[in-house]
């Protein structure tokens, strides 16, 4: 990929991505929240729109590995490699076996590799990390980038001990690491200063003029209200609350995200996450008129973000990133159906702005995705759609299904997706369900039941329903960038 203005949103495998698109030393920052191991299976979580305030529960990805055989194709490659990578690899595999820490480590040290071939010889990484790899990962480093180029140990302390942390017969975990390395000796970097914390003494026991501020307020102050006197920032920082979770379960504060973008590179940088997640890097970035590439391997994500662009920026912001990987056409729409019918199905909710369906245990009961909607009328009631996505041969029994889920659950519209052409038979079953009327009103009416093909979807049909935008509020509303850069990112909170 040619190095230009535009920005870059990828969904895919980020190691098939790095080696296909990202050129030799063309990225100036990359900053990384990669799974940790933790053995957890992540949810989203979504506010639902139907005016209950209850929360949706949405499969975000497993952060479980498991020694398999392509874990060992990825190990036996870097291996084969040689050099220092591929002793410490080896090293591993004679202490830990075929454990679910080795396939963890053998999936990560190819991807730090591609990571330090694009990064720039003036570049930085910031790897995010917990206790369960850190130790491992930091020896990766240091046989990749090597230990010379380690620069510091950052402690992001999560937040203050709460009630149900109290119970743990053990230490409080607090905390997590940044590893902070730099691709040569001569690198970017801007000392960043914030006001003096209260009790801030000089080296000489002098004080400095003026009042201090909390320590836990030092983070939630914008560059442009520093002083050009102050105290440096140092490598323990604090998270304070603020209102900008999304639901994503690994998001991170935008103002963590902002002070290393700030400090370790400047304007028209290019700075680079492949673990993109819920999209704040992206979106700092933007912000702070760097250029950005993200990488995902989940759709929910790379829609979230999408979502949370347009509400930051607005629907201008379309123009300033282009989306790679999904797919352009029908035949992308095929193969993605081939390679993976979970992402295919998450890729075409996304089509309509839907959500998908809430994670239960037991059968889907015939929903894969959801749309609320509201009237325009005062005392409208919420509706809903319920979607069904097929990505193989349907026929007339999928429209009864349907139809039956709509009448269970009370639903006002169906809607079918589908990567085939439907049948006649599926049409007249479809046009025999009649129309949705909105309650007291004498408004035009929508089908009950509707079809709509991939192929359709890519030329840019909709759900016909009038209350349905192309972008509804699916997911929950980032906080919206102003024209003022200043007014915007003034003391941004250091939070979830």
């Amino acid at each position: 990929m040619a190095e230009d203005s535009n920005n870059k949103l990828f969904f895919g495998d980020n190691l098939a991505l790095l080696r296909r698109f990202i050129e030799d030393e063309m990225v100036d920052l990359i900053y990384l929240d990669p799974p940790f191991n933790s053995k957890q299976a992540y949810d989203v979580i979504l506010e639902q729109q139907n005016g209950s305030g209850s929360r949706a529960r949405i499969e975000a990805f497993d952060d479980t590995w498991h020694w398999t055989s392509e874990t060992a194709r990825l190990y036996e490659e870097t291996v084969e490699e040689g050099g220092s990578v591929a002793s410490s690899l080896k090293s591993f595999r004679d202490m830990l076996g075929p454990t679910d820490m080795m396939a963890y480590l053998a999936n990560m040290a190819p991807r730090l590799v591609e990571l330090h071939r694009v990064l720039k010889p003036t570049g930085s990484i910031y790897l995010h990390c917990d206790a369960t790899a850190s130790h491992y990962l930091k020896v990766l480093m240091d046989a990749i980038f090597g230990a010379e180029r380690f620069q510091r140990e950052i402690i992001w302390r999560i937040g203050w001990v709460s009630g149900f942390k109290t119970q743990a017969h053990n230490w409080i975990r607090n905390h997590d690491v940044i590893l902070y390395y730099t691709k040569s000796e001569e690198f970017t970097f801007n000392k960043l200063l914030i006001p003096y914390r209260e009790g801030y003494t000089r080296r000489d026991g002098s004080k400095p003029t003026g009042k201090g501020i909390p320590i836990e307020d030092t983070w939630n102050c914008h560059p442009e209200d520093r002083s050009p006197s102050g105290e440096p920032l140092d490598s323990i920082m604090i998270k304070s609350f603020s209102k900008e979770k999304l639901g994503y379960p690994t998001q991170k504060p935008e103002a963590l995200v902002e002070r290393i973008i700030e400090a370790s590179s400047n304007e028209g940088d290019l700075v680079l996450d492949p673990f993109c997640g819920c999209g704040t890097t992206v979106v700092v970035a933007h912000r702070c008129h760097r250029r950005w590439i993200g990488i995902d391997r989940t759709h929910i994500a790379v829609n979230l973000m999408k979502y949370r662009l347009r509400d930051t920026f607005g629907e201008e912001v379309r123009e300033a990133y282009e989306v790679i990987g999904e797919p352009p056409d029908l035949a992308g729409a095929h193969a993605l159906a081939e390679l993976d019918r979970h992402q295919f199905e998450l890729w075409a909710l996304g089509l309509v702005g839907a959500r998908p369906h809430e994670k239960k245990k037991g059968p889907d009961k015939g929903i894969d995705g959801r749309l609320y909607f509201h009237g325009l009328t005062k005392n409208a009631p919420t509706e809903q759609i319920v979607i069904s996505v097929k990505s193989g041969q349907v026929g007339v029994g999928d429209i009864r299904d349907l139809r039956g889920v709509v009448e269970r659950e009370n639903a006002a519209i169906g809607v079918l997706i589908t990567l085939q052409q439907p049948t006649r038979p599926m049409k007249q079953q479809a046009a025999a369900a009649g129309f949705y009327t909105p309650p007291h009103t004498n408004e035009e009416k929508s089908p009950r039941m509707q079809i709509l093909t991939v192929g359709e979807l890519l030329d840019g049909a909709r759900i016909d329903c009038r209350y349905v935008h192309t972008a509804p509020n699916t997911f929950k509303r980032a906080r919206r960038h102003h024209q003022s850069h200043h007014e915007q990112n003034a003391r941004l909170p250091l939070d979830e």
